[in-house]
């Protein structure tokens, strides 16, 4: 362990002379039909994607961004609350940094977070140069609002509450203005490696016509993956559809680290739908209770109140357990966000989108309160990286939430995701401008270096399968015995009995996108049975306290090589970047 306020280690890398770190498993996919050379690969279109292409294009690196929808798909478009960063008077990053120490439950990296929180307020500052336009006072200065888990009014927003679209409209401009290449509607399939197992780019696959058409690859020495969340892992998510953790799943399938995936924060207000309701549900900001709307239950009793300082601004986490606690004494499914005291012309001019949302299914927050209950939000772990964004396999990074870079700790702040995309985008950038040119290389075959088996891929409807597997057993409540019949689900799914017998599924955007959401769940449900704790957003219904003694580090995870890995995730504590306190757990 290292000392407070010291930098860990980078993740290891393989020695120099050693073998090459083999793909461990490949998605099954026609050869290249076409390639394009680069400096530098982008994989993602979010704010963490586009800035990293921006900077690495203003050093002089030919850079090209490859996403899965369109540009604007990703999930910065929907960050509704904004971004957080000390700007306001009386306001320090030593504030900030506390503030996310306490929300991250003991297991924030704190040199990550003296990163994110000291170069912030500039990192902010450039977007706005870059043309991003935030709401301002009357004196003009920047509008700042508060958040859960936030003791000072830091949060930045624009639209009033359409944040995320204001900066991915501002960095897309700024995109297209540099003449940056893109490649659309391109779902990511595996890493490429050169002998020596540097990453050397990906393999994708374009979908529809286009100046590319089916399977090619960018060829290039430096590859970021930025390819956002894992969320449209459990049934009911804010995330959008494209979010199936492929950063992570390639990340896992080249041999990189992962770490603290068991850390999936579960945002406590979402609108409510009914039992029924399945994939992207709308989201009710925090910025809401922020500006004084109040948690209820259907008799309208604050039941929040008295349970933490902050009362309903408590992080995130905690909110979420009061509303699953009040749910479960009411025997009901879902609580109620009441601001109608806001009035019309409040929720007309600072929540537009959310008003917006609610009346479009049929519930008006100026006349009635609004159904809410907690659904996944923001996966917390990631790709594991150093400060500078690199993973254990040379020459790739990983940025925004696909990463994990120790910010968050076991339970994120609120509004720090936007700001860590930021920060560490730039980062990576100066790490990869700084670092001797090395020219794409010439194709020495369409896949990765070293042999390595297919993934057995499952059929589309599988998708599904794996949503109400993950939701009932590793959802906001967990335990013992619901995470392994998670995993005995997930296994049985990929190769039981049943599954023998069966036709193999075709290669296609659906099953290579099934197989990575089926990877990313059986490593998350792996690392949830492991950690005997609740912590931050790991609620361990069978383990209810926090075991600082036995568990105050992270859990860090790869794939065995043999086999798809899928099934055989080796896994090991990892104490090396904890630095929030000085002793040995």
């Amino acid at each position: 362990m290292t000392a407070p306020g010291t930098t860990p280690a980078p993740p290891a890398s393989p020695a120099p002379g050693a073998a090459p770190l083999p793909a461990l498993a490949l998605l099954p996919a026609p050869a290249a039909g076409w390639e394009v050379a680069a400096d530098v690969v982008v994989v993602g279109s979010g704010v963490a994607g586009l800035t990293v292409a921006l900077r690495c294009a203003a050093a002089g690196q030919r850079t090209v961004i490859v996403t899965k929808a369109r540009l604007t798909d990703g999930s910065t478009r929907w960050a509704q609350g904004g971004i957080a960063a000390a700007l306001g008077e009386g306001d320090t990053p030593e504030q900030h940094r506390a503030d996310t120490h306490t929300a991250g439950a003991g297991l924030c990296d704190d040199a990550a977070v003296t990163a994110l929180v000291t170069e912030g307020p500039g990192a902010v500052r450039r977007l706005i140069a870059e043309g991003a336009r935030f709401d301002t006072t009357d004196d003009g200065s920047i509008a700042l609002t508060r958040e859960g888990g936030h003791h000072r009014r830091r949060i930045a927003h624009a639209g009033g509450d359409a944040t995320g679209a204001e900066i991915s409209r501002a960095l897309l401009a700024a995109v297209r203005a540099a003449g940056i290449e893109t490649i659309e509607n391109a779902l990511a399939l595996d890493l490429l490696k050169d002998a020596e197992g540097h990453a050397a780019g990906v393999t994708l696959h374009v979908m529809g016509e286009g100046r590319h058409d089916g399977v090619g690859a960018v060829r290039a020495p430096a590859v970021v993956l930025a390819t956002g969340g894992m969320g449209q892992i459990f049934s009911a998510t804010t995330n959008p559809p494209v979010s199936t953790g492929d950063g992570v799943a390639i990340a896992l399938r080249a041999g990189a680290e992962v770490s603290d995936l068991e850390f999936v924060q579960f945002h406590p207000t979402v609108l409510y739908l009914g039992p029924g309701a399945e994939g992207q549900q709308p989201l009710i900001s925090e910025a809401v209770r922020g500006e004084g709307a109040h948690l209820v239950d259907a008799d309208g009793v604050r039941f929040m109140t008295g349970q933490h300082e902050l009362g309903e601004l408590a992080p995130r986490d905690i909110v979420a357990k009061g509303i699953m606690r009040r749910m479960r004494e009411r025997g009901t499914d879902h609580m109620y966000l009441d601001g109608r005291h806001f009035g019309a012309a409040m929720w007309e001019r600072r929540f537009p989108t959310i008003l917006a949302a609610c009346r479009a299914h049929g519930i008006d927050p100026v006349t009635g309160t609004i159904p809410v209950a907690p659904a996944a939000h923001y996966a917390s772990g990631g790709v594991r990286t150093d400060l500078h964004g690199r993973t254990t396999v040379p020459g790739l990074y990983a940025c925004g939430e696909t990463a994990c870079t120790g910010v968050h700790g076991a339970n994120r702040l609120a509004s720090n995701s936007l700001l860590e995309g930021l920060v560490f985008a730039e980062r990576i950038a100066a790490h990869i401008a700084s670092a001797p040119r090395t020219p794409a290389t010439s194709p020495t075959g369409p896949r990765p270096a070293g042999t390595a088996p297919s993934v057995r891929l499952l059929p589309p409807e599988a998708r599904t399968a794996i949503q109400r597997i993950m939701t009932e057993g590793a959802g906001v409540l967990r335990d013992h015995a619901g995470l392994t019949a998670a995993a005995r689900a997930l296994d049985e799914l990929a190769g039981g009995p049943a599954e023998a017998d069966r036709k193999p599924a075709e290669p296609g955007a659906d099953t290579w996108e099934t197989a990575n959401l089926h990877l990313v769940a059986r490593v998350l449900v792996t690392a949830a049975l492991r950690r005997t704790e609740t912590r931050g957003c790991h609620w361990r219904e069978d383990h209810p306290g926090r075991d600082d003694q036995n568990w105050r580090h992270h859990l860090v995870l790869a794939l065995r090589p043999g086999g798809d890995g899928a099934r055989d995730p080796y896994i090991r504590p990892d104490q090396s970047e904890l630095s929030f306190r000085g002793e040995t757990p």
